[in-house]
């Protein structure tokens, strides 16, 4: 009886991780490509504007539940080389080179690699694929 709650309360959580963890992280696209939320607009033939593709995409697809595990593991290279462009050179410390953000999203994108889309996504949806 109390394993199923459990398992209840663990689809459910698991669920609003992975959407809110997906719109945070399209919000960063949206800042590259739009210039929304009061940043710039990048070049699209950048590696910011390739970076912001990514983002959006990815974001959406993982708040949706459709090919998680794939763009999970796509953004979580992007994490890295942000991490290592951007925020190591300023020092080894992540709360002092600003890249605690960028390695929170890692560990959640490692994650979600690791759980897929979880019960209720798009792609169980369209697929009538099997979840765990």
């Amino acid at each position: 009886m109390i394993q199923k709650h459990v398992q209840k309360l663990h689809t459910a959580l698991y669920l609003i991780f992975r959407v809110l963890v997906g719109l945070l992280f399209a919000q960063h696209g949206a800042q590259k490509l739009f210039g929304a939320f009061g940043s710039t607009a990048q070049p699209l033939m950048s590696l910011m504007g390739v970076v912001g593709i990514i983002e959006l995409v990815g974001g959406i697809a993982i708040a949706l539940g459709l090919f998680t595990r794939l763009f999970a593991i796509l953004c979580a290279i992007v994490m890295i080389g942000a991490y290592i462009k951007v925020h190591a050179s300023q020092g080894l410390i992540p709360i002092v080179n600003k890249g605690e953000l960028a390695l929170l999203y890692l560990a959640a994108f490692l994650m979600l690699t690791a759980h897929g889309n979880g019960k209720f996504s798009l792609e169980q949806a369209i697929f009538k694929k099997e979840m765990f």
